[in-house]
């Protein structure tokens, strides 16, 4: 039983399988011919590791400069509290992240084949992640391992049946059509964002009309704009702690203006793959889910994971990145010579390019170009807030972790968790 139960967590926990089985399914729900179920199964499985392949460069290459940006502002090293840390966690408490995350699944597929609630909850590492938060939110509240089970099965099915559908209106203002949702733990960032960008905002303008001499329309081209940007990031930084200190920070191996070069191209190469994969996997999927909600459960649609909704507004992301960056080191800044918190939040470069560029779609969707850059100003000083609220209530299992995947759902539901947990006996 243990073994088939650790199969089935590794299956949901790997995207590019949980994803292909998905397609498999549909597409033979679909009584398709037998050419056409293993040509859709295996670009599905082949476009989400493209996909899984360029997000791994991209953050490969805004990595360095988080240790660019403590330098900058004289932010020592994260160590927040003597947590248990998230290795120990996943060694202790498996079984119980992995029987929570199968049982909330199953009440989402119950809540969308019986309510009108019609998603299904796709983006399989975060189906593992959030009751993996859960769970340390239990142990922080002193639940045994039944009560540990029942409430990280019940945060995370009511997790990843709210969030989708309060997102899906924003999402469908982007794409322009109900065939996918988002599930991933941008929706706050998202939500408040949209809010914000539909209030400051214009709808003129999108983002993606930027206007670009002749002579620089090569400006149009993503992948070379991205890498401008991104080198540009790394001179800038680099301008402003000294180059010599900069090399050391970024752990750059070769001449600094090489090296800035190379990640920016790296990061340009990387958003290249990553819109292939999107795309390549987009294109199987959907039809293939088609398959499931004619047959078990109508009018279904699949919650995917937020780089889905990249190719909709490039520049978007981009603008969110940036902007982001600045704001959220702006009020690193400010709430660390304030004294606001009592321990270290460092720069969160992986949420500003992934949450809040998504944020940034769903910003230009309401409000254009000023809109997406007022959302994602905001959305990057809700981040930090949203760090220093929940480090304190995961300070002795998850806080290593949450400084660094944190400031987004993971963080807020952290407190929701909190909150809920008192209810259980010994909470």
């Amino acid at each position: 039983m243990q073994t088939v139960m650790d199969f089935l967590i590794e299956v949901i926990r790997e995207p590019a399988i949980f994803l292909g089985l998905i397609a498999l399914t549909g597409l033979l729900l679909l009584r398709k011919d037998f050419s056409s179920v293993v040509s859709g199964t295996a670009k599905t499985v082949i476009g989400v590791v493209i996909l899984t392949q360029g997000t791994n460069i991209l953050m490969n290459s805004i990595a360095p400069l988080t240790e660019g940006f403590n330098v900058m502002y004289n932010i020592d090293n994260p160590e927040v509290a003597p947590a248990l840390g998230a290795d120990t966690i996943l060694s202790q408490y498996g079984t119980q992240i992995g029987l929570s995350m199968l049982i909330a699944f199953m009440i989402n597929l119950l809540v969308a084949r019986f309510t009108p609630i019609k998603h299904v909850f796709l983006t399989g590492h975060m189906l593992f992640w959030f009751p993996f938060i859960f769970v340390a939110v239990g142990i922080e509240n002193h639940l045994n391992n039944t009560q540990l089970v029942i409430f990280a099965s019940i945060l995370t099915a009511l997790y990843i049946i709210i969030a989708p559908a309060l997102l899906r209106p924003f999402v469908r203002k982007v794409t322009g059509s109900d065939d996918f949702i988002i599930g991933h733990p941008t929706t706050i960032l998202s939500l408040i964002a949209g809010m914000v960008g539909k209030l400051f905002g214009t709808k003129g303008r999108s983002s993606e009309d930027i206007k670009f001499p002749s002579s620089t329309e090569f400006l149009r081209e993503i992948s070379i704009t991205s890498s401008i940007v991104m080198f540009f990031v790394y001179i800038v930084v680099s301008f402003i702690i000294g180059f010599d200190t900069a090399a050391t920070a970024f752990g750059a191996e070769q001449n600094l203006f090489i090296y800035s070069v190379m990640q920016g191209i790296l990061f340009g190469a990387g958003l290249t793959i990553l819109l292939l994969g999107v795309r390549m996997m987009l294109a199987e999927i959907i039809p293939a889910f088609q398959g499931i909600s004619q047959k078990w459960i109508p009018n279904a649609v699949p919650a995917l994971d937020a780089p889905i909704l990249f190719p909709y507004a490039p520049n978007a992301v981009l603008i969110g990145f940036v902007v982001s960056m600045i704001t959220s080191v702006a009020t690193i800044f400010i709430t660390g010579s304030m004294g606001v918190f009592s321990f270290v939040i460092v720069p969160l470069t992986i949420t500003c390019f992934f949450e809040i560029g998504t944020a940034a779609i769903i910003a230009n969707g309401q409000g254009g170009l000023r809109g997406a850059i007022a959302g994602s100003a905001v959305a990057g000083i809700v981040m930090i807030l949203l760090v220093g609220l929940s480090v304190p209530i995961l300070s002795g299992t998850a806080a290593d972790w949450i400084v660094i995947f944190g400031g987004n759902d993971f963080s807020l539901w952290s407190f929701i968790g909190d909150l809920f947990a008192r209810i259980f006996p010994g909470g």
